[in-house]
């Protein structure tokens, strides 16, 4: 029988198993920062768009509204300790590639890294944005997608 809860209650009853993800980020300075993320998903087929939430205090919200291109990472299994990295420390005060010691390759749209031992990447360029709240939707079209046959996607349990 359903009962009335407040929000974290409930929440908590469907909120894992949960997918995440990592977006890849360009730096003002010209680097890169990784953010991990929950709330994200497909909002089109055609033209193929994913968007993402990132909230306005984060160190990526900064750079996307600077650099108007994500990369958008489903990790692999053997990622775990790389999303609690990119989840835990801000872009601002570390290189998170450096720390979390990534193997990428230049992407084919405006170069951000496409990092080798995810599941799977797409390149997205930002074509709109919506202020939601305390976070910022930002909807990027899909421009170049990699896919790893070998790896295993990642649920956070």
């Amino acid at each position: 029988m359903m009962q009335l809860h407040n929000l974290p209650e409930a929440y908590a009853k469907v909120h894992l198993p949960s997918k995440v993800a990592l977006a890849v980020t360009g730096k003002p300075d010209g680097n890169y920062n990784l953010i991990t993320l929950e709330w994200f998903m497909r909002t089109s087929i055609a033209p193929p768009m994913f968007a993402i939430s990132v909230g306005h205090s984060r160190y990526s919200h900064d750079c996307l509204q600077d650099v108007r291109f994500f990369n958008l990472v489903f990790p692999s299994a053997g990622q775990k300790s790389l999303l609690s990295l990119a989840g835990s420390q801000s872009g601002r005060d570390i290189d998170k590639f450096s720390a979390g010691k990534v193997l990428s390759l230049p992407g084919k749209l405006h170069k951000l890294p496409v990092l080798k031992d995810a599941a799977a990447v797409f390149e997205c360029e930002v074509v709109s944005q919506v202020k939601s709240g305390d976070h910022t939707i930002f909807v990027g079209e899909v421009k170049y997608s990699w896919s790893n046959p070998e790896a295993e996607f990642f649920y956070y349990q």
